[in-house]
């Protein structure tokens, strides 16, 4: 048996791990990132939140239900690179049709295989996140030297706004399912399908609006309330979709953000951000509801954090009355939700659409739509 043309995968600090080509052949850079999920890679692959990162898969064996039409979040893949140790050799699902090396071919896609998926995962927790380039093709033989070059040269997550990347051009509508409650802004930062689907499912006519978007614009819709999806970057750097939500909270509207949209919130309540030393990447997250006590598993995908209180509430620097810290991580106490005490506005750090799962969190587009309906009925 042939085996595929070598490749090397070399990061910031000097490490380098040689391996097989996987996907595309060529260069590429980014931020060199790990995720836990032993499913769900197709999922993880069309999260447009990945934009800008090569991802390390910690579960060994990936590929083996290979891709399909359905599961995507997304128009494409978005992740930089991938990096899998053992890519399976053969498709053994119903609903494939493709292989996840021929999806990775036709997006360009450049990966690696056949190397310590381990070894470098505990590289990064103990020395944290940071740039890398995989080379693969008659790259893989460039100068050690000049592969380093290269990827110290890329830019840092650190001070990217991303958004416009994963943004749609213009606007779409998904229609309601059941009773319809009223449109929804939805401000496109990288959002997913499943969230659109949840969304929908809770009676609103969503409206996805391109980052570019503006207080007219989201007025136009005539919305019962704006939500921000999830995206990639750093949240320090995304000011306009700060002052954007400020002018949303200002106008009243009930609010609900994840992920990135739950850090953009902390910043419109004056809040600081900042880098986490790895990120959460996966479907196994232990989070604390603090309102109910329960613990819930949850899907995560983010590299930076909000900076609040985690006990009792405190006031909003920018005015906005009393605010509480939701929801906890509890492998760290990072910062895992916010909620507004005296204006309409939510949100978690986490993705409760979970598409493949876990489901623990769905909750939360319950707890929007209540929230939506009690602010309609007061306003009549």
């Amino acid at each position: 048996m042939t085996l595929p043309d070598p490749a090397v995968l070399v990061l910031e600090d000097g490490t380098r791990h040689t391996g097989r080509a996987y996907g595309a052949r060529g260069t590429t850079l980014g931020e060199v990132v790990f995720s836990t999920g032993m499913s769900g890679y197709q999922e993880t692959l069309t999260d447009p939140s990945y934009a800008g990162q090569i991802v390390l898969q910690t579960a060994p064996h990936i590929g083996n239900t290979g891709m399909n039409d359905e599961d995507t979040e997304s128009r494409r893949i978005w992740v930089s690179g991938y990096i899998v140790r053992d890519p399976s050799r053969v498709v053994s699902n119903w609903r494939a049709n493709a292989s996840l090396d021929e999806v990775l071919v036709r997006d360009g896609i450049v990966g690696i295989s056949g190397i310590d998926t381990r070894s470098i995962t505990r590289h990064i927790r103990s020395a944290g996140s940071m740039r890398g380039g995989i080379f693969s093709g008659a790259d893989a033989a460039l100068d050690a030297d000049e592969q380093l070059r290269r990827v110290r040269q890329a830019p840092e997550m650190s001070g990217q706004n991303l958004s416009a990347q994963v943004s749609v051009d213009v606007a779409t509508v998904t229609m309601a399912l059941g009773e319809r409650i009223g449109n929804l802004a939805v401000l496109d930062l990288g959002v997913k399908q499943a969230t659109i689907d949840n969304l929908a499912a809770r009676g609103f006519e969503v409206h996805v609006l391109p980052q570019s978007a503006s207080i007219e614009d989201i007025r136009a819709v005539d919305p019962v309330a704006v939500f921000y999806s999830n995206g990639p970057g750093d949240p320090a750097a995304s000011g306009d979709h700060v002052a954007l939500l400020r002018s949303v909270l200002d106008d009243g509207l009930p609010f609900f953000g994840i992920c990135f949209g739950n850090q953009l919130l902390g910043r419109a309540l004056g809040l600081g951000t900042y880098k986490l030393p790895f990120g959460h990447r996966g479907i196994n997250q232990p989070v604390l509801d603090k309102s109910t006590g329960k613990v819930e598993i949850t899907a995560h995908n983010h590299g930076f954090a909000v900076e609040a209180p985690l006990e009792g509430s405190f006031d909003s620097p920018n005015g906005y009355g009393k605010v509480e810290v939701s929801h906890i991580g509890l492998n760290d106490n990072v910062v895992e939700g916010l909620r507004a005490l005296d204006i309409p506005a939510f949100s978690v750090q986490y993705h409760p659409e979970a598409a493949a799962g876990p489901h623990d969190a769905n909750y939360l587009f319950d707890r929007f739509r209540d929230l939506v309906v009690a602010n309609v009925k007061d306003a009549k």
